[in-house]
């Protein structure tokens, strides 16, 4: 299922790396930049998350949540969040299940495995629609964080 700008974000529970329940309902009334990535301790999940966490303020400012997926163990992100100084939580999405509702899964990846993440970025509003989405296919790409920020300046 491909998500579209003005569509309602899927909702979801999912435990973080301190191994916390996280609820998207909870972020109800503020903006989140959701960000699914592949794997953790890779080159370009590393990159992404790395530039995430240098400009921090620019979110904070434009008061957006930034959360980070993928399906790496909650034990896995939180020694990658730990390592890398993420100030940003990250959720296990072990099952697979969010992923999915959000058309960010991989049948087939690299190397035999199955059901990773795809890179993905939403833009989620305070009422819980989506005012951003981009699905890549090519796990050795970026999203595009120009057009993400400034969706986010003008929702502030």
């Amino acid at each position: 299922m491909r998500l579209t700008k003005g569509a309602k974000a899927p909702g979801f529970v999912l435990r973080d790396s301190d191994k916390k329940e996280v609820n998207l309902e909870d972020f109800k009334g503020q903006n989140v930049l959701l960000l699914f990535f592949p794997l953790a301790f890779t080159g370009t999940c590393t990159e992404e998350l790395c530039y995430i966490r240098d400009e921090k303020s620019f979110y904070d400012k434009v008061k957006a949540t930034v959360i980070g997926i993928s399906v790496d163990s909650l034990f896995t992100l939180e020694k990658f969040k730990q390592e890398q100084g993420y100030n940003f939580p990250l959720l296990s999405d072990f099952n697979k299940e969010v992923s999915r509702a959000y058309g960010s899964l991989y049948d087939d990846f690299v190397l035999g495995m199955k059901g990773v993440s795809k890179r993905s970025a939403f833009v989620i509003d305070a009422e819980g629609a989506i005012q951003y989405a981009e699905v890549l296919e090519n796990a050795g790409e970026l999203p595009n964080f120009e057009e993400i920020n400034s969706v986010l300046e003008n929702l502030k």
